[in-house]
């Protein structure tokens, strides 16, 4: 039992630590001043900034509240799948695995960390918002994009299908199937689940745009 929230926990205090470091590594404040530059005053700005600031200790507590509530989210569907295909396993041991399976995702700021601090060290606020490692939309471009095309293309990336099948191996493990009927699971639990998802945020971003 203690063993899933210590592993929780780590992921949790290194992906706060991360986005700490990504943050600071990349300016993003700087980068927010000069988004805003051509549109308001210096002190438009800097309250704006002030704001943010303020805001900022709250944004932090709530990387790790999403992060479980993701998890808790993507259990809750696997369960369910484990469900119809008539598998026996415990939702603590499913939560475990997501945990673990997670960590993947930490690579994705990594690798975004990296770049724009070693390679393309000339960016604007729009790129750090649009780009995402080992996904189409860096094939695309995001220039003459749609903007409800964006999220989709993001999703679809290596990352995502690591993802996949780390949670397939190790639901493999647990079934002792392989990995091929864990990835059945997923992709007909999780993998509905996650086209739903994205088929609702293109809808709201079309309806806000």
């Amino acid at each position: 039992m203690k063993n899933k929230y210590i592993v929780f926990l780590v992921l949790a205090i290194l992906s706060l630590g991360l986005n700490f470091l990504s943050k600071g590594l990349l300016n993003t404040d700087e980068l927010i001043i000069n988004s805003l530059a051509d549109n308001f005053t210096n002190e438009q700005i800097q309250e704006a900034l002030n704001i943010k600031n303020k805001w900022q200790l709250v944004i932090y507590i709530s990387i790790p509240l999403v992060l479980l509530l993701k998890v808790l989210i993507v259990a809750t569907i696997i369960s369910t799948g484990c469900f119809f295909f008539d598998k026996e396993i415990k939702y603590k041991t499913i939560f475990r695995i997501v945990v673990e399976a997670e960590f993947i995702f930490l690579l994705v700021i990594v690798c975004k960390t990296l770049w724009f601090y070693l390679f393309q060290t000339n960016y604007t606020l729009e790129d750090l918002q649009y780009f995402y490692p080992l996904s189409s939309i860096n094939l695309t471009g995001y220039d003459n994009l749609k903007p409800w095309f964006v999220y989709p293309l993001q999703v679809l990336n290596l990352f995502e299908v690591a993802y996949w099948f780390i949670l397939a191996y190790l639901l493999g493990k647990e079934f002792k199937e392989g990995i091929f009927k864990g990835l059945t699971v997923v992709a007909s639990s999780y993998g509905v689940g996650l086209v739903i998802w994205v088929v609702a945020v293109m809808f709201f971003t079309l309806n806000m745009s």
